[in-house]
C-alpha cells in the first residue's frame, strides 16, 4: 500500500516533530476532558498515598495521543517510563529482563499490547496482580522454578485493537479507557500550539480548514501542518491562511471530509462497479487489489465514522452522503 499523508500510524516524519509538540502537564493536554478528569484525581490520590499508579489501559484508533498520555502520566507522578510494544518482546526471558530493571513507582508503557504472545502475556500476570514474576531454573527433572518480588510499578497498556486482548489479561487493568475523535475545535487549538512551537504563523481560519481535514486525529493535524507551512513559506508569504490551507490540501489530494484518493477510490468503485452495494469484503478486496485487513482496519473506521459507509448483514453499501460528496446522483453512473 503506498505512504499516505493521511496514514495514522507512527512514521518517522512523526517522530521528528511528536516529541517536541507532545503536553508534558494534563493542563496542557487537549481534548478527551473525562479521561483527564478521571485521571487527574486518580493521579492525585495515588501521590497522596504515596503509592504508585493503578495499572491502566488506553485504546482506541492510532494518533490521538495514548503514547502522550502515558508520558504525562509518568510526569506527573515524577516517575520513570520506560516504552516497548508488543511486537519488540519476543519471549518471556525479555519482558522479565525489562520488569526486573524497574524501580519502585516505574511505569511501563507496552504499545500494541494486543500483539504480546501467549507466554509473554502469561509472564505479566504474577507481575501485574503480586509484583513477582516467576522463573525457571534448570532443565527436565532437575527444573525448578524461583519467584522474584517486584518493586511495586505501574503497566500502562495501549492498543488499538481492544477487542484482541484476552479476557485475562484485560481484566488485570484498574483503568480502562477509550480515547475518542478529537472536535474540529479541539484541533484548531492544537494546530495553533503547534503552530506557535514550531514559530509558524498560522491564522484562525486557516487553522481551522487544517483541523476539519484532519479527520479527528491531532498526528494528522500536526502532519499536515508541517506539509501546508512549506507551501506558505514558498508559494505565499509564510502565513498559513484558509487560502493557502486549501491550496495546499487541494493539491496534496485531501478533501474538504479530509479524505484522500484512495478513500475516494473505494467509494467510487462501489457506485461504478456494485451500484453502491450491498458488497461483500473479500468481493470489494478484489476489486480494489487491495488486502480486506487493510479495508477493514485502514480505509473502512474513517468512513463509517462519518456516515459515508455502511455495513449490512449483505455486505458494505455507500450512504447517501457518500453521493453528495462526491458529486453524484444516487443512481447507478451507467444511468446518469
Amino acid at each position: 500500500m503506498p505512504k499516505r499523508l493521511i496514514e495514522t500510524s507512527f512514521t518517522e516524519e512523526d517522530r521528528k516533530i511528536e516529541n517536541s509538540l507532545r503536553p508534558q502537564l494534563l493542563k496542557d493536554y487537549i481534548g478527551q476532558d473525562k479521561i483527564k478528569e478521571n485521571l487527574k484525581v486518580f493521579i492525585d490520590a495515588a501521590k497522596k498515598r504515596k503509592e504508585p499508579l493503578d495499572h491502566a489501559l488506553f485504546f482506541g484508533p492510532p494518533g490521538l495521543g495514548k503514547t502522550t498520555l502515558a508520558g504525562i502520566i509518568a510526569n506527573e507522578m515524577g516517575v520513570n517510563i520506560k516504552i516497548t510494544s508488543g511486537p519488540a518482546i519476543e519471549k518471556p526471558g525479555e519482558l522479565a529482563a525489562i520488569l526486573n530493571n524497574l524501580q519502585e513507582g516505574d511505569i511501563l508503557f507496552i504499545d500494541e499490547i494486543h500483539r504480546l504472545s501467549r507466554q509473554v502475556e502469561e509472564v505479566l500476570y504474577p507481575a501485574m496482580e503480586d509484583f513477582a514474576i516467576d522463573i525457571m531454573i534448570g532443565k527436565g527433572s532437575s527444573a525448578k522454578s524461583i519467584r522474584l518480588e517486584l518493586p511495586p510499578f505501574t503497566l500502562i497498556g495501549a492498543t488499538t485493537r481492544a477487542g484482541l486482548l484476552t479476557a485475562p489479561l484485560r481484566d488485570r487493568f484498574g483503568m480502562i479507557h477509550r480515547l475518542e475523535y478529537y472536535s474540529v475545535s479541539e484541533l484548531q487549538t492544537i494546530i495553533i500550539n503547534s503552530a506557535d512551537k514550531l514559530n509558524v504563523k498560522v491564522e484562525t481560519d486557516g487553522a481551522n480548514e487544517l483541523a476539519r481535514r484532519s479527520r479527528g486525529t491531532p498526528r494528522l493535524a500536526n502532519r499536515m501542518l508541517k506539509r501546508v507551512r512549506d507551501f506558505a513559506e514558498i508559494k505565499f508569504d509564510g502565513i498559513i491562511t484558509k487560502k493557502v490551507a486549501d491550496y495546499a490540501l487541494d493539491l496534496m489530494e485531501v478533501d474538504r471530509l479530509g479524505l484522500d484518493q484512495m478513500d475516494r477510490t473505494l467509494l467510487t468503485t462501489m457506485i461504478e462497479k456494485f451500484q453502491g452495494g450491498p458488497v461483500g469484503l473479500d468481493t470489494l478486496a478484489a476489486a480494489l487489489g487491495e488486502d480486506s485487513g487493510t479495508i477493514e482496519d485502514v480505509y473502512e473506521p474513517y468512513l463509517l465514522k462519518n456516515g459515508l459507509l455502511n455495513r449490512t448483514p449483505r455486505g458494505r453499501v455507500v450512504t447517501e452522503l457518500t453521493y453528495h460528496h462526491l458529486g453524484l446522483e444516487n443512481k447507478p453512473l451507467d444511468e446518469v
